[in-house]
């Protein structure tokens, strides 16, 4: 994996929109265009526990992305740090990169005082699962959503 990982930076939003999108389109979903707004600016806002990274091709051009929010749990005293969204484009799926942003999301957690990162996917995503299945431990708690 020869990807440059760093925080997204403003400047940055041109990049990541698509791949945001491609994000979304993924899991067939519609995130509205005032959400997303609202969510790039509290990557960059420092009073927010939200960030985004990157990673970046050796010319330059944003192929994934991750986004961590860090919060409080009832389990332990440390922070926990949830992993939500992870997008690597198709074309560079297989070579690290997935692997490699979830472990500077690891290091951004060590580095910020978390106890715990956690991330979920969906039943299907059987690409994700194999990674997810070498890196990290299943917990076996199945996510229930209720709309309020």
């Amino acid at each position: 994996m020869t990807a440059i990982l760093r925080p997204l930076e403003p400047a940055d939003r041109t990049a990541w929109q698509p791949l945001w999108e491609a994000y979304q389109r993924f899991y067939d979903v519609v995130i509205p265009p005032e959400t997303t707004d609202l969510t790039w600016a509290r990557f960059h806002d420092p009073d927010e526990p939200m960030h985004a990274l990157g990673a970046f091709d050796e010319d330059g051009r944003l192929i994934g992305i991750v986004h961590a929010i860090f919060h409080r749990s009832c389990w332990l005293p440390q922070w926990t740090c949830y992993l939500q969204d992870l997008y690597v484009e198709d074309i560079k799926r297989g070579l690290g990169t997935g692997a490699a942003l979830i472990e500077a999301v690891a290091e951004l957690a060590r580095a910020n005082g978390a106890g715990r990162l956690y991330w979920m996917t969906h039943e299907t995503n059987a690409a994700a699962r194999r990674l997810y299945d070498k890196i990290a431990e299943r917990s076996g708690f199945i996510q229930y959503r209720k709309a309020l």
